[in-house]
């Protein structure tokens, strides 16, 4: 899947590098812009999956497909200088019915973040830009894990509430996680158009400080250190505004 991936931004990176406009050799990068900016994000899955009971399908889609969107401008105070922000987020799910017991058993697993972004986009680059840089700001993290028959009525909702056994049809975990994150990344923005301009780029997403809860806000205990945010990321994305390098 990630070969897959590769080869496809690749190839239309390179189509696209074929008819970019002609550079205009400006002094330094101006202008800005915003834009709908899709992309794959590749998280570690297995501290989960090695956690689900028997019957439960393990989560297999390593590279999550994510939205969402960014925006930048020129500062102009600080030469090749630029800040904006940005967000995204994704989500997978695998579902098992059984035959044997009827029940259906479904994991769901979501990522997202966003925050501040700065970059600097190198000098000595001409017809688009090529900038390095880094986002800061906060991701999240939501697991559900259900076990279902189904069924369900308005006047049945709040039954289990009160029986008193442990024997039920319907069991579901939410867990939640939020956290810093701190992701370098590189960009590279090539014009089509002085008012369109599309990118590809990727990073890697460090992720610190995380606070776990389950259900209703409760503290979760003894999450392990290699479940979190840290994950690689693709980005792509098409971009209106004004872009002169």
């Amino acid at each position: 899947m990630k070969k897959i991936t590769l080869v496809t931004i690749l190839s239309i990176f390179v189509t696209i590098a074929v008819f970019a406009q002609e550079s205009k050799y400006f002094d330094a990068p101006f202008g800005g812009g915003g834009g709908f900016t899709p992309g794959f994000i590749f998280p570690d899955l297995d501290p989960l999956n090695s956690i689900l009971p028997e019957g439960f399908p393990a989560l297999t889609n390593k590279a999550i497909f994510t939205t969402g969107g960014a925006g930048f401008v020129y500062i102009g105070l600080i030469k090749n200088l630029r800040v904006g922000g940005g967000g995204f987020g994704g989500s997978t799910s695998e579902m098992a019915n059984s035959a044997a017991d009827n029940f259906r058993r479904e994991v769901r697993y979501s990522i997202g973040g966003g925050g501040l972004t700065v970059e600097y986009t190198l000098p000595f680059i001409r017809d688009f830009g090529i900038s390095v840089g880094a986002m800061i700001g906060g991701g999240s993290i939501t697991v559900g894990i259900y076990k279902n028959k189904g069924g369900f009525s308005w006047n049945d909702l709040t039954g289990e509430f009160g029986n008193s056994t442990n024997g039920t049809d319907n069991i579901s975990r939410t867990i939640s996680g939020s956290y810093w994150l701190f992701s370098p990344m590189i960009n590279i923005d090539i014009p089509i158009y002085r008012f369109v301009a599309v990118r590809i780029g990727g990073g890697y997403q460090l992720s610190f400080g995380e606070s776990w809860k389950i259900e209703n806000d409760q503290e979760l205990a003894n999450v392990p250190s290699d479940f979190n945010g840290k994950s690689y990321f693709i980005q792509t994305g098409i971009f209106l505004g004004f872009f002169a390098f």
